[in-house]
Formats: C-alpha cells, sequence, structure tokens
C-alpha cells in the first residue's frame, strides 16, 4: 500500500471517530467512555443529578406561543446522541413492541405512536411520531401504531431477504 499512497507511522491508533482504542495481545478493546464523558461537557450536565424520570410521568404539555423553538438544540443534542447509541445498544431504549397513547396531547388531541425492533438481542430500528389523524378510541390509537410497526417489521423482513436471511413469521407485540 505505500507504494500507492504516501503513508508515515504515527504510533498505535488510541482515538478514532469518538472511539477509544487499546490494542493488548488478546484483543482490540472499543469504547466510548470519552465521547460520552464529552457530550455531558457539552450540554453542560457535569453537576446534574441522576433521577429516573426527569419529570412527571403524568404531565401534560402544551404550546407555550410566546416561547422559543428548541428544535435545532434539541436536533443537535439527538444526532450527537444517536451516534453514541449507534454503537452501544445497551444504553438505548429496550421495548420489544409497539404503543400509543390516546389523544395524548392536549392542543389537538392527536396521539402518539412508538415502536422498537429487535434483531435478536440488537436493537435495530425505532420510531415515535404523531399520529395524522384523532383517534376516538385508546383501540383505535393502538391498532394504527400496530400497522406503523407492520409496516416496519415488513421493510426489515424485506431487508434481511435481500441480504440473504429468511426470517420467516416475525412476531409484533402490542397492548390492544
Amino acid at each position: 500500500m505505500s507504494h500507492e499512497f504516501e503513508m508515515s507511522l504515527v504510533g498505535e491508533l488510541s482515538y478514532f471517530l469518538g472511539l477509544q482504542i487499546r490494542q493488548m495481545n488478546d484483543g482490540i478493546f472499543i469504547t466510548q467512555a470519552k465521547y460520552a464523558k464529552n457530550l455531558v461537557k457539552k450540554f453542560g450536565l457535569e453537576n446534574a443529578k441522576r433521577c429516573d424520570t426527569p419529570m412527571s410521568t403524568t404531565l401534560k404539555l402544551s404550546k407555550d406561543a410566546s416561547g422559543k423553538s428548541v428544535e435545532q438544540t434539541i436536533s443537535w443534542h439527538d444526532r450527537s446522541l444517536l451516534y453514541l447509541t449507534a454503537s452501544r445498544p445497551d444504553i438505548s431504549f429496550s421495548v420489544g413492541f409497539s404503543d400509543a397513547d390516546w389523544a395524548g396531547n392536549c392542543d389537538d388531541r392527536k396521539s402518539t405512536s412508538g415502536g422498537c425492533f429487535f434483531l435478536g438481542n440488537n436493537l435495530v430500528s425505532w420510531f415515535c411520531k404523531k399520529q395524522n389523524s384523532i383517534s376516538l378510541s385508546t383501540a383505535e390509537a393502538e391498532y394504527i401504531a400496530a400497522g406503523s410497526g407492520c409496516t416496519q417489521l415488513l421493510w426489515m423482513k424485506q431487508m434481511l431477504v435481500d441480504y440473504g436471511f429468511n426470517q420467516g413469521t416475525l412476531t409484533l407485540f402490542c397492548d390492544i
């Protein structure tokens, strides 16, 4: 390779794209501890206290017409965290079914659908989306969420078939 490209030895690789790399006799070990600590610093959370749920689970949020948009900040935070969770499925939200709230948005009474999809023990896809229509019952909201979940499962099944893996019957868990 050195005949085709200009190369120089700069030592053993120890940090690359947010990954800490240790090369040892018994293997190569990769962690993201430094990247995660840098995110904590960037978000200003060094002195934050740990809590299981950062806010009340029964609180209903509504629009603040005079408030500032936080979409850009949240989007930047989301992208940073998505990079971290892409290589760390153990810190991703681990739910194996589709679900929906019913009329959870107090401004327009629309429900929110959500779902997580695993391949083996690995989370490979998830979604959380406000539904397009107003559901008249909990069951209707759940059926809409299950429909979105089925769509995602069928896409995953076809993708796996394209890669040569026949999955046979797929299961979607929901609480309809």
